[in-house]
């Protein structure tokens, strides 16, 4: 689990957060009497993981709404069982604490890989994607949005990448590091820097390509996560900023746009590196027999048919939707995605 925590997170001090945890649980248990772990002999009965936090104090974002919905829709207890991070969730339905957990696609990428779970649903977004496209957006002015609307095929643009400042939305990130580094590793645009069997080769293939002033931020910065990494990019302290495709509608558009963000017409999205999973719902086929499967997949999916169970999914999940899915079609283009990076099987293993 040390490799899980580290892949997956840069938080430091676990002692303070896990201690936090402890007493927002507490808090959740009294407060809303939130059902942990209650069923543990009960065959008729789905546990559900999911990571705690201080929002759950706020009722819309208690995910007792989503247990009691899906009891309603499967007839049975469903109760849920707090987590502290992806880490816990991917350990809890391992050893058959949990039966379902929702992670992100490189959390689910790692937990197939290395712990043989499998994926029965993924969320979906209003336009039906279980997927979105890692991209690189930049200043239309530069030279690297000129060589793709040129409709000149010999100059590239990412070969004019090199020696630019990139803007990425954090360490070991999938649409800001690994699908991007693997893309341009496996295109012969980068050289890995380093042992090609360690993971920590990546930083410095990272800067050798880009430059040393890349922004690689730990969570929590101004410039880390896909907000971030925008604005790293549209403010001018970096020329590059690694994210996806629907980066620039989420925080730059409407009511809402932040204050740093440029015009649309002064930004330029250049072709997608590759597609990375939407978030999934893991299970382990080892605990959960395949008609409890279907009947989960289907509780999931009907869940977009009434207000609330849309209610629920936009509140707990951040999804519009949920569609039937399994480890393989969902995560199996991201494996080749990243396949290039240095150290990410030995890593993992």
């Amino acid at each position: 689990m040390n490799r899980v925590r580290e892949f997956l997170s840069a938080k430091e001090n676990w002692t303070y957060i896990a201690a936090g945890m402890v007493i927002i649980a507490s808090t959740l248990y009294f407060i809303f009497d939130v059902n942990y772990d209650r069923c543990d002999d009960d065959e008729n009965c789905l546990v559900v993981a999911y990571e705690v936090k201080d929002t759950y104090l706020i009722w819309d974002n208690n995910p007792q709404h989503l247990a009691d919905r899906l009891s309603e829709l499967l007839d049975m207890d469903v109760e849920i069982y707090a987590v502290a991070d992806e880490a816990a969730t991917i350990e809890a339905i391992d050893k058959g604490n949990a039966d379902i957990g929702f992670v992100d696609g490189a959390a689910a990428w790692l937990a197939w890989e290395v712990y043989g779970l499998d994926v029965l649903a993924a969320e979906h977004k209003a336009d039906g994607r279980t997927y979105y496209n890692a991209a690189a957006w930049v200043r239309a002015d530069s030279e690297m949005a000129a060589a793709y609307l040129d409709d000149d095929p010999e100059t590239d643009p990412f070969a004019l990448m090199e020696g630019k400042t990139s803007c990425h939305t954090g360490w070991l990130k999938s649409a800001g590091m690994l699908i991007p580094m693997g893309y341009l590793i496996g295109n012969g645009y980068a050289e890995v820097i380093g042992d090609p069997n360690d993971i920590d080769s990546l930083r410095a293939t990272v800067t050798n390509f880009f430059s040393e002033d890349s922004s690689i931020p730990e969570g929590g910065t101004p410039y880390s996560s896909y907000k971030g990494a925008l604005r790293c990019m549209m403010d001018g302290t970096g020329d590059i900023a690694l994210v996806k495709d629907t980066v620039y509608d989420s925080y730059c558009t409407g009511s809402d746009a932040n204050d740093w963000c440029l015009d649309r017409d002064d930004v330029v999205m250049l072709p997608a590196f590759g597609q990375a999973p939407s978030h999934p719902v893991l299970y382990n086929p080892e605990y959960m027999d395949e008609s409890t499967v279907l009947a989960v997949q289907n509780a999931l999916v009907v869940l977009d048919d009434d207000d609330e169970g849309r209610e629920i999914l936009r509140d707990l999940l951040n999804t519009e939707g949920m569609s039937i899915a399994n480890a393989e079609d969902h995560l199996g283009t991201y494996a080749a995605a990243v396949s290039n990076v240095p150290g990410i099987q030995a890593y993992f293993s």
